[in-house]
């Protein structure tokens, strides 16, 4: 992966060897020019090998041919030998005192030392280039950062905080090369790219594989024949039920990203996002939001703060993606920003960057959304961030455990896991709700609209169908307060649940069947979300969201006339039960008529405690028959 990232760096320093060689070598040995010279048709193919052998040779035949000690050390930079590299910078060093080269020898170093965690010696000839150099403001910006990162790691590297890597099973690290990992928000699928070669052109699929019934994960397979294709497939992710997958397609005219989604177990043949999202650069790296309608990615586009930024796109009310923009900074620098994953709380944003302060290279860092407004990115520590690279940082639901990709040497990566340290995990955090929607009467499977909205705020948090075939359905709840479930199909009544999360973290999957009842005469669903205080029979402002939507429900079938009816539990006279039934249920057609709905389609009733649902044996089912019902009469 790192050749995607470095090439620019790299260019900078073949600047340096293509001006040596226009000038005269500092070498009289003409056997040592031969091999100098035919080392560059081996290392610009990337044949390191045989560049390296044949600069050895030029510096065996001239021991202090300075310019093959510069070109050796970028030879074995390529060849991730960061130890040679350096040791030949050093030598080349020492056998030359013009200045320009002095410059560029001690820029280089800066950068080699850096990567090997060597960060005194890394700050010292940054300091020098620094010292140095007074007009090449490109290069300055660029050892001003490492210079903060060496700063950073020589003030942070000692503290290490409670991470638990370890590589995933061999059954997924299967591959020479696999990363980009993402997972479904229930955390029964890992999706990730592989690349079986070692060049970056090699073919890249997108792999699935599944965790068992002993809950490890399976022999990965490819995800589709809809999806893998001639073409590279690279890094992709995945909307939280697992039924819309967003990802990477380089072909001949670039990269660019993609859309698939999958009804029963079929994927659709993929679509371009369009022009909102991608130009005739490179776009690539995605990350869905839990809903499915806000979408970040990594663009070298025009209009950006560096080379490679993290840009957003939101789905409109027609489906389709909206203008990129870019997000800006704190997230964004002048240098490189990759590998956005937006958790499902819809708050928190990791990333890998190399122009913030760290340890060097690609460290994983983030953000916390307030508001609009993003704030100052962390750097999520030591041991998960070193000097060398770190990718894709893929975070579960509940904020405790992450999977990202790391190299292992040159052209092997694998995919590793981590619980989270409590001084990194999320304020916010999430799980999921999911079942399935079928006919109450004929079980056959319905695609439902199901819409969770926070109670507090009456504002929906995220909205999601139910699977056509299936009817299977998840839905993210992202932390701590009080959610209304809808659920909704034209021609049914609506179904409502109550998620009471508002004083406790969501610590388990909440799995709820839903059956759904043709809106005929007759038809009764209980509104959970109508609440009044102990005794009261004033509507409490939570119970709006609830409210407004069974007006919306009866502006959508305006020949339907109901009953409203109130229900209480066992406690107190029936006469009082009575009446304080019959005012909750006067407290809601009151409502209903306030917002316009005629009041000759509203009929209230109470009945006290006349209708239990559950034995009034507890205090969980006399709370149950607490409630108002909605009753179909027309």
């Amino acid at each position: 992966m790192r050749h995607y990232f470095n090439f620019l760096l790299i260019g900078c320093l073949l600047i340096h060897v293509t001006t040596q060689a226009q000038e005269i070598l500092g070498t009289k040995s003409k056997k040592a020019k031969e091999y100098y010279l035919a080392s560059d048709n081996f290392r610009v193919r990337g044949q390191l090998d045989q560049a390296i052998d044949l600069l050895k040779k030029a510096i065996d035949k001239d021991p202090k041919f300075e310019e093959a000690y510069f070109r050796l050390a970028l030879s074995y930079r390529s060849a991730s030998n960061l130890k040679a590299a350096s040791e030949m910078l050093e030598k080349g060093l020492t056998l030359t005192n013009f200045p320009a080269k002095v410059k560029t020898y001690h820029y280089t170093l800066s950068e080699c030392y850096l990567r090997q965690g060597k960060y005194d010696l890394a700050l010292k000839s940054a300091n020098q280039f620094i010292n140095d150099e007074k007009f090449d403001k490109a290069k300055l910006a660029q050892v001003r950062v490492w210079k903060s990162q060496c700063e950073f790691a020589l003030v942070n590297a000692g503290q290490l905080f409670s991470y638990q890597i370890k590589p995933l099973s061999d059954t997924v690290n299967a591959f020479p090369m696999q990363y980009f990992p993402t997972i479904t928000a229930d955390e029964k699928e890992l999706i990730f790219t592989i690349r079986m070669g070692s060049d970056h052109n090699d073919n890249e699929d997108i792999m699935l594989s599944t965790r068992d019934v002993n809950n490890r994960w399976t022999k990965p397979v490819s995800i589709s024949p809809e999806i893998n294709s001639d073409f590279r497939e690279g890094a992709s992710t995945i909307s939280a039920d697992g039924r819309t997958l967003i990802f990477t397609i380089c072909g001949p005219r670039g990269c660019d990203l993609y859309e698939s989604n999958k009804e029963g177990n079929q994927w659709s043949e993929p679509r371009s996002l369009g022009a909102a999202v991608n130009t005739s650069g490179w776009e690539a790296q995605p990350s869905l939001s839990s809903d499915g309608n806000e979408l970040y990615f990594v663009s070298e586009r025009k209009g950006g703060l560096g080379g490679y930024d993290i840009w957003y796109s939101r789905k409109s009310e027609n489906g389709n993606w909206t203008k990129a923009v870019n997000v800006g900074a704190p997230i964004n620098t002048p240098f490189n920003e990759i590998a956005p994953y937006i958790h499902v709380n819809n708050q928190n944003l990791y990333f890998a960057s190399n122009g913030l302060p760290g340890f060097g290279s690609y460290d994983i860092y983030v953000a916390e959304k307030k508001g609009e407004s993003w704030q100052t990115p962390e750097n999520m520590g030591a041991p998960l961030n070193d000097f060398e690279d770190q990718y894709s940082f893929t975070v579960t639901s509940n904020g405790k455990f992450a999977y990202y990709s790391k190299e292992e040497g040159r052209d092997h990566s694998k995919i590793f896991t981590t619980p989270i340290p409590e001084r990194f995990q999320i304020s916010r955090k999430g799980n999921v709700v999911s079942g399935r929607v079928t006919d109450a009467i004929t079980k056959k499977p319905i695609k439902a609209k199901i819409e969770l909205k926070e109670l507090k705020t009456n504002s929906t948090v995220t909205h999601v169908l139910s699977d056509s075939i299936t009817g299977t359905y998840l839905i993210v709840v992202p932390g701590r307060s009080e959610y209304a479930l809808f659920v909704n199909e034209p021609d049914y009544l609506f179904v409502s649940r109550n998620i009471n999360y508002s004083d406790i973290d969501l610590t388990q999957a909440i799995h709820t069947d839903i059956e759904l009842f043709r809106a005929d005469q007759n038809s009764v669903i209980v509104l959970e979300n109508i609440f009044f205080a102990s005794n009261e029979f004033e509507l409490l402002g939570k119970s709006t969201s609830e409210l407004d939507h069974l007006v919306t429900f009866l502006r959508d079938n305006p020949s339907m006339k109901i009953e409203i009816s109130g229900h209480t539990d066992n406690e107190g006279s029936d006469s009082y039960n009575q009446q304080l039934s019959l005012k909750r249920a006067g407290s809601v057609a009151t409502y209903l008529r306030n917002q316009g709905i005629n009041p000759d389609r509203v009929v209230e009733k109470g009945f006290g405690s006349k209708r239990p649902l559950f034995p009034n044996d507890s205090g969980a089912n006399r709370q149950k028959n607490r409630r108002i019902e909605l009753k179909v009469l027309k």
